[in-house]
């Protein structure tokens, strides 16, 4: 069977991702399209941000694409397989904190995914009036640049035209091979962004050697032969008040260092966990993660149930060696058979965090326009993004608000019709305020 194309759309926080995913779904190129969306932030509105309701578009919203999430991918991507026949190309939008890098990586790493797909290229947007605000500090955004097959200089009628000939020439030092394309609201020739004609895998090995290395959401996993019966997990304080565990049943003779082991566990890592507090139990081989409640100081005790005896690997988010980790029976410490440490998954700038704001009622345009200009000017800089969905008093239409650092603005959208009328805000930068934030917004309501 032919492979399917998959076309990834990245570029740092309100680049235009959207804005050009709607011109692709929207435009006549003959291409039925499914559409992935991811978004970094605890309110998902991007999936209703997408125009053309004859796609379904799949949105993944608790987490980034290139960290946890890659099991949901792995496990959409499979879902539409059995669709097979109702598209020829899927889109990939990621959050605009994403590396890139993991994200193609699926699709080289993973055996099905690498049978079934086509990794066609990476269009990276790129705001040509604020990329200077984030390039030096901030790794995806270097990251998008240099993984990219396809530049897109966005925005490009808000710089004087030197200013963008010195930002292109910057691109091209960063990445020379790729395509740089000029645009307004990124209006750009289809063909040219979903048609790249591959991802090339040895300029992507050059750039970062380790590519083809995965990168998982544990650090630490080991191997143990456990008899039937009862165990204790001892853990003293650690880097964080949580520590995510799953403790998963092997095949006889396989170990926790082993691909399909680890990729086993890197998807039912992204299915969620479950919370348990110290002195509670834990089944070996129940195939959910736990997270381990770690807050109260000194040791913490778990007990550790094994149905049956057998090989198990042990998967922990952070290394042994930081929470003291052992695995006990009896008051004897269980040498693990094997054990491994993987390197430290993609992190994000600790500094950069989400407020999502939800509010029944109606706004008030005037009062919404006073505060958010305000807001603006005294902590523009810092407000990396803004983006909304507003009830507006008096309109029958939703009102989608948009904002890049000191430049916003809004519009009518569709009517709102059966859809339950509300008004959803999100802002992404540093320093957020989220009770500031949430009195102001209130402070909107009609």
């Amino acid at each position: 069977m032919k492979k399917i194309p998959v076309t990834v759309l990245t570029g740092f926080l309100g680049s235009g991702k959207t804005t050009l995913l709607n011109r692709i779904l929207s435009e006549n190129h003959g291409k039925r399209i499914a559409v992935i969306e991811n978004e970094f932030g605890e309110i998902g509105i991007d999936q209703a941000l997408v125009i053309n309701a004859d796609e379904e578009v799949f949105e993944m919203n608790n987490g980034c694409i290139c960290c946890t999430v890659r099991g949901d991918l792995i496990r959409i991507l499979g879902n539409l397989m059995k669709r097979r026949d109702k598209f020829d190309h899927i889109l990939v939008e990621t959050t605009g904190m994403a590396d890139p890098g993991p994200v193609a990586q699926t699709f080289f790493v993973d055996d099905e995914m690498k049978d079934q797909f086509s990794l066609d290229g990476i269009v990276t947007l790129v705001d040509a009036k604020h990329f200077h605000l984030h390039i030096e500090d901030s790794n995806e955004c270097k990251e998008q640049v240099a993984f990219a097959d396809v530049l897109i200089l966005n925005k490009a009628d808000l710089v004087a035209p030197e200013e963008l000939d010195a930002l292109e020439r910057r691109l091209s030092a960063m990445n020379g091979v790729a395509r740089v394309l000029r645009a307004q609201n990124a209006n750009v020739d289809i063909p040219s962004v979903i048609d790249v004609g591959g991802f090339d895998l040895d300029r992507a090995l050059e750039t970062k050697p380790s590519f083809l290395t995965p990168e998982y959401p544990f650090e630490w996993a080991a191997t143990f032969r456990l008899e039937e019966g009862v165990y204790e997990l001892a853990l003293e304080d650690g880097p964080d008040p949580t520590l995510d565990l799953l403790m998963l049943s092997l095949e006889s003779g396989s170990k926790a260092s082993d691909k399909a082991s680890c990729e086993q566990a890197m998807r039912l890592w992204s299915e969620g966990n479950t919370s348990v507090e110290p002195g509670a139990s834990l089944v070996a081989g129940a195939a959910k993660v736990s997270r381990l409640e770690l807050a109260a100081t000194g040791p913490k005790r778990f007990t550790v149930r094994v149905p049956q005896s057998g090989s198990y690997g042990l998967f922990s988010q952070h290394l042994a060696s930081e929470f003291a980790l052992e695995l006990m029976r009896a008051g004897a410490a269980v040498d693990p058979m094997d054990e491994v440490e993987f390197m430290a998954g993609h992190t994000h700038d600790d500094e950069v965090t989400s407020v999502g704001i939800h509010l029944e009622g109606t706004i008030d345009g005037e009062r919404l326009n006073q505060w958010v200009s305000k807001l603006l000017r005294e902590q523009g800089a810092d407000i990396f993004r803004m983006k909304g969905i507003l009830n507006l008093k008096g309109s029958a239409n939703r009102f989608v608000f948009q904002g890049v650092h000191m430049l916003f603005d809004g519009r009518e959208d569709r009517p709102w019709g059966e859809e339950p009328r509300a008004s959803d805000l999100v802002f992404i930068g540093r320093k957020l305020d989220r009770a500031e934030l949430t009195a102001g917004f209130k402070q909107c309501l009609s």
